[in-house]
This record gives C-alpha cells, sequence and structure tokens, in this order.
C-alpha cells in the first residue's frame, strides 16, 4: 500500500489524544483568576488589564504574518477585551534580552528554543503557568506531558507550547520510484536495502547537504537525532540532551556509525561525503528534480518544498514518507517555540484560553506559505487546506505525542556550547575526513558540555530552529 493511502486510512480513524474534549469558549475553561473556575487556583499578584498585548518572537515574513493572520481570526475578532499583536524579528533573541534587562519586555515571548524559556525562569522574569492559574492538567491534554515538559523549573511550568513543525520526513522523486518499482521502507533495514537497491539500478539514492553559512552542519546533527530516537530510544535520547549519556556512549557511537552507512557508502551520496558541508541545505534537494534525477531521496524537515524548484508538484513530482523504525523503536523528531509569559494580567490568560485551542490552532492550516503546525495535539489533518503536505505529516506527529514517542530537536535543547556549537561543527568534521576520526569527533563534543551540565555560555551561531526560520523568510 502506497504511503499516501495509508496516511488517508489513518486520518479517517479519530485520534484520541486526551481522556476529554475542552471547551475553550467557556471563560475560565483550563484557568483561573478574574475570568471563572475551572483552574488550580487564583492567579497570583495579578496586575490590571490593559486592552492592548504585546507579542514578539523571531518568526518573521510569511511565519510572521500567518502568526498574526490566527491571532486576528481566532483572538482579535471574537472578543473585543483586548488586542493583540505579533512583532518578528531576526534579531528577537538579542532584542529581547535587551528589554527585559530594560524594564520594558513584550507580554508575550514566542521563543524557538526552550532552554532560552527555562533561562528566563531562573533569572525570575518568565512567570510560572501555575502563577497565573493555569490548569497544567488541562494544559497536558492538549499539548501532551513531553511539550509541556519543556518548560518546566523547579516543579513549575514557564513554557506554553505556540506550534509544531515536523522533521522527521524523507522526500523522494515520485515518478523515480513508480517508474523503479520502489516500495516505501518501513524499516532501517528496508532503507538500506532500498538504497542499495538504487545503486544496483545505477541510480544515486541521497542528497544531502548541510551547508548554513555561521549555522553548517545543523542538518547533519537532525540526522543523527532522527537515529537516536529510533535506535536507542527515548529514554537514552533524554539521557543524551540532558548531558548524561555522552557523546561516546556506545548508543551514540552506534547512531553515528548508522548515520555513516548512508554518507560513506559508496554510491550513495550525490557528490559524495566531501562535498557534503559544502553544499547549501537550501539547494540540496534540488538534483532530485533534474531529468533524469541525480538523487532520489532527500531527508530534512517539512519546509524544505519551499525551496524545491519551481514548477514541481506535490504529490506528482515529489512525495514524502516518515523516517522508518530502527529495531521496532518508532519516534518522530520535531522542533516549534514555547511562550513565555512576562506580564501577569488575565487578558492574557483569556489569550491564552482562546488561542491554544484546537479551533484556533486549525487556523493554522489555513494560512499561506506556511509550513507551521498548531501544537494542540486535537487539531485536525483536514484544518491543512493549504498545505496537504503538512496535514499528512500532523498525523504521525499527533500520534507520536500523544504515545509519548515525539522528541524536541536535541540540538535547540543542548547547551549552546555544544548544541549550536561542537555537536555541529563535530558533525562537519564527520562528513569531510571520514569515518576513522570518529572517537575524536565524538570525544570533542562531550568536552564541549560544561561541566555543571547547564548553560554552557552563549554561542554567536544562530540555533538551529532560528537558522531554518531565517533561511524561509
Amino acid at each position: 500500500m502506497k504511503l499516501r493511502s495509508r496516511l488517508a486510512v489513518l486520518a479517517t480513524v479519530p485520534i484520541v489524544l486526551a481522556a476529554c474534549s475542552i471547551n475553550v469558549y467557556e471563560e475560565g475553561s483550563f484557568a483561573g483568576g478574574g475570568g471563572g473556575g475551572g483552574g488550580e487556583g487564583a492567579a497570583v499578584n495579578q496586575e490590571p488589564d490593559t486592552g492592548e498585548i504585546a507579542i514578539a518572537g523571531a518568526a518573521s515574513g510569511d511565519e510572521a504574518n500567518a502568526i498574526q493572520g490566527v491571532i486576528d481570526e481566532g483572538v482579535n475578532d471574537v472578543q473585543d477585551e483586548f488586542t493583540a499583536t505579533y512583532t518578528g524579528s531576526d534579531s528577537f533573541e538579542q532584542n529581547v534580552i535587551i528589554q527585559i534587562e530594560g524594564g520594558t519586555p513584550p507580554d508575550i515571548g514566542f521563543f524557538p528554543q526552550p532552554g532560552t524559556v527555562i533561562e528566563q525562569a531562573a533569572q525570575g522574569n518568565a512567570i510560572a503557568l501555575e502563577d497565573m492559574g493555569f490548569d497544567i492538567a488541562d494544559l497536558e491534554a492538549r499539548f501532551g506531558e513531553y511539550l509541556m515538559s519543556l518548560g518546566e523549573y523547579e516543579g513549575k511550568h514557564y513554557g506554553m507550547p505556540d506550534t509544531v513543525n515536523f522533521k522527521s520526513a524523507i522526500w523522494y522523486n515520485v515518478p523515480a520510484f513508480e517508474d523503479g518499482g520502489y516500495e516505501i521502507p518501513e524499516t532501517w533495514e528496508d532503507l538500506i536495502a532500498l538504497s542499495d537497491q538504487m545503486v544496483a539500478d545505477g541510480q544515486t539514492p541521497w542528497c544531502i547537504g548541510t551547508g548554513s553559512e555561521a549555522a553548517t552542519g545543523w542538518p547533519a546533527t537532525d540526522w543523527m537525532e532522527d537515529i537516536v530516537l529510533r535506535q536507542a530510544g527515548t529514554d537514552a535520547y533524554d539521557a543524551w540532551v540532558a548531558g548524561e549519556l555522552p557523546f561516546s556512549s556506545p548508543e551514540i557511537t552506534a547512531a553515528a556509525e548508522s548515520f555513516g552507512d548512508i554518507i560513506f557508502t559508496e554510491g550513495y551520496v550525490f557528490g559524495g561525503a566531501e562535498n557534503i558541508s559544502s553544499t547549501d541545505f537550501r539547494d540540496a534537494p534540488d538534483p532530485m528534480f533534474n531529468d533524469p534525477p541525480n538523487c532520489l531521496m532527500h531527508r530534512q524537515a517539512t519546509f524544505i518544498p519551499a525551496f524545491f524548484p519551481d514548477g514541481v508538484v506535490p504529490f506528482e513530482d515529489y512525495d514524502f514518507f516518515p523516517f522508518p523504525t530502527i529495531d521496532g523503536n518508532e519516534g518522530v523528531l520535531m522542533a516549534g517555540g514555547l511562550a513565555a509569559i512576562f506580564s501577569n494580567r488575565q487578558e492574557i490568560v483569556d489569550f491564552f484560553d482562546l488561542y491554544t485551542s484546537a479551533d484556533v490552532q486549525c487556523l493554522y492550516g489555513k494560512q499561506e506559505n506556511t509550513t507551521t503546525m498548531g501544537a494542540n495535539v486535537d487539531v485536525s489533518p483536514d484544518c491543512y487546506t493549504q498545505n496537504e503536505l503538512i496535514g499528512q505529516a500532523s498525523i504521525p506527529l499527533a500520534e507520536a505525542i500523544a504515545a509519548g514517542t515525539a522528541r524536541f530537536d536535541a540540538s535547540d535543547l543542548m547547551p549552546p556550547a555544544v548544541g549550536s556549537g561542537e555537536f555541529w561543527n563535530g558533525m562537519n568534521e564527520y562528513t569531510n575526513d571520514g569515518p576513522d576520526n570518529l572517537e575524536q569527533v565524538l570525544a570533542d563534543i562531550d568536552a564541549a558540555f560544561p561541566s555543571d551540565g547547564g548553560g554552557g555560555g552563549e554561542s554567536e551561531a544562530p540555533s538551529e530552529s532560528e537558522a531554518a526560520s531565517e533561511s524561509e523568510g
């Protein structure tokens, strides 16, 4: 059965993600405070409402327009108590620190890195959701326990899930698959066998490029993360992110070797491994659409079709399948954002009451030129009328969140010196120099972890999420 057919069947089956539905239009449905009951308690030290809510974030361009479009249609146009306005900037993470230090933060910040929310909590700047009267159990029903846990600090929650993106996608040339009689692989062994068959047929299986200016290397870390999540499992993945399972451990070493089985096998990668880091990730999939194609598959997040050549048509010229299981382990790699709150007002509680509802988050699927998904797990695939591929991706992502097998991008969770530093550098060295230097590469990444397991200082390079987001804009 073709992948699209399998997903179509899945889409017709209701996905039960919470024990009960939430009527967000009933005042006070998941938060306490001035709006009514149903929360964990009255908000602490609540300030007077102002009628204006200022939101700042890193998403700009089309993504910023999508955010404001959702806010306007789903929040501003359905009530007259306040107006919420989003402002996006490529320099958001620098600007917001200046604003916070100057005592003029935005009311809400949409952060692409969960670790930054934790930093704001540790510094006493962000306000705990519990202190605003939010019911954490109801929020966990909306977003899953894992997403909520990303904003947890010293027993309280400081991050409200905002949007998510599906990263575990392998894109492929549809006509070439049909002509070659190739089947969609469901396991890692199937994927390797498929790659071998393509080589035997005179085809090159993969196009891979990790160039990204100062962020060069991040697409290779995504390969590693997808493999670790499935090959080692979620517990090992979490320990790896926390610095408790070193890169030099057998589990992470094995994942790097599995990645090596893709990039170093003769005939697998167009241009060879030595050209991976010098090929811009935006240009990497282009040869898949040459006539004849120079490669048949490309692994990248769901934003990548924005960089496909003009004129190619989804489902006719290209499609994707989820990264396959390894040793029976399933998982989904995702990115996204967490909102931190800097002003404790009832109207901000009411804003999130609306904004994070399934009905309003569904509106992301109706925005033009965006690949963003609502973080609410009850958003239906049918919402994505502007991008059917995103609706297709939302199914395995929602199922993985519900099953507890979805994980956030590891490099965006690790200390910056590692995640957006030596991890990127190490992957560049690995792809450039070959498998013989793997032991040293992993040892060097381990050495970058701060001894206290904490923040690791600041990195001049953008985060992986920022690198991809800025490229889209």
